[in-house]
């Protein structure tokens, strides 16, 4: 049977590893059963935010790397399904798989059905129910040209019965980014927290001393436009960051390209600058992110990934969005995420009240290092 599987951005690359891992060791006990074609469409092209995730992870090179690179939505998801139209003509798979939420799942879809194609979505079923979610906009599309959907959580599946998707196309199979988790937490484990903060700091608002205590510090990710693009948003993020917050501890802040883009943009790295317990970082490797997760007090982010990796690593985590996707990890439904919208009060009254509680980690059903191995079988049965 061939495969073609389609990834495009960081959030693709720990969910597709497991998942060739899985086909690997299927193939071995049953003749090389399946034919696997990975297809990078370039969308993440920065090597701090693609290939080390690759190495990282041991993902195969991939088989084929559309080079798209930025640009617009239209512009991305564009020249994504020209590029892809030739692929599929010329490797005429059986089966066409796409993971998440990103333009290149989108362009996968439609594609994959315009050459009438069986596909197959991994981490179907995800609402923000926020159509001005970009992302949104993606899940939507891909689940409803979808033969194949694999759920990550109960409430996922509810979404598309709700949606009227017939139940034989529903698999609820857990989260397969979890799986890379599981398998990749120890050796996090044995990174030093001091030599990441060091080895990845930018110098342009360096340090000249940097000490990181255990559950000590918060971690801070920040990337989706409705944060960090307007100038008054992000100015008054940082302002909050600087002026009060790291009064109480020390932020660590990975940040994305655009968000250090729109920083010096604005205006705000004297901010920055001035501020000795906020300490920039490039992006992180896959295990260096997982390590500083592990060991910090909390995590502010807009990430909808880290939501998910707090859950099950015990570590409490303020999603400055209105909604999510992942409504599974909130505290509400058992999680421990909190949705803080940019109500800045409230994220330091919530920070400042963590003494008072202890924190484990939740492992939602299915949520068990085994997911990929899960959707393997099942696609091996497909005739």
């Amino acid at each position: 049977m061939k495969l073609l599987s389609i990834v495009g951005a960081r959030p693709n690359f720990m969910k597709i590893a497991p998942f060739i891992n899985a086909i690997n060791n299927f193939n071995k006990n049953n003749d090389n059963f399946f034919s696997h074609t990975l297809v990078h469409t370039g969308q993440h092209y920065d090597i701090r935010m693609s290939k080390t995730f690759f190495d990282d992870l041991q993902i195969p090179e991939p088989d084929i790397n559309l080079e798209i690179g930025s640009g617009t939505h239209a512009e991305q998801v564009g020249k994504t399904m020209i590029e892809l139209e030739k692929v599929i003509k010329q490797l005429n798979p059986d089966i066409i798989v796409v993971v998440g939420d990103v333009n290149a799942i989108l362009a996968g879809a439609i594609t994959a059905k315009k050459e009438h194609k069986l596909l197959a979505h991994i981490e179907a079923g995800l609402r923000s129910f926020d159509m001005t979610m970009p992302e949104e906009i993606n899940r939507i599309v891909a689940d409803r040209l979808s033969d194949y959907l694999f759920t990550p959580d109960i409430i996922a599946n509810q979404n598309l019965k709700n949606e009227g998707v017939a139940d034989e196309k529903i698999f609820l199979v857990g989260n397969i980014m979890i799986d890379t988790l599981l398998k990749e937490k120890n050796k996090a484990e044995t990174l030093n927290i001091e030599k990441i903060v060091h080895d990845n700091l930018i110098h342009d608002f360096g340090r000249k001393s940097i000490y990181i205590e255990h559950r000590n510090y918060l971690l801070m990710t920040l990337h989706r436009p409705s944060n960090v693009d307007h100038p008054e948003t992000l100015k008054h993020i940082i302002s909050f960051i600087v002026d009060e917050l790291c009064n109480y501890t020390t932020v660590l802040f990975p940040i994305h390209p655009r968000t250090m883009n729109n920083i010096i943009q604005f205006g705000l790295d004297h901010s920055v600058s001035k501020q000795d317990r906020f300490i920039l970082l490039h992006p992180l490797r896959y295990h260096e992110m997982l390590r500083l997760n592990m060991s910090a007090k909390a995590v502010l982010t807009d990430s909808g990934g880290l939501q998910e990796e707090c859950t099950v690593l015990g570590t409490p985590c303020f999603t400055m969005r209105n909604n999510t996707e992942r409504p599974i990890t909130l505290k509400k439904n058992g999680g421990l995420s909190i949705l803080v919208g940019n109500n800045l009060q409230y994220i330091l009254s919530e920070f400042i009240a963590l003494h008072e509680h202890n924190f484990s980690a939740v492992f939602p059903p299915f949520w068990d290092g085994k997911t990929s191995e899960r959707i393997v079988s099942i696609l091996s049965t497909i005739k």
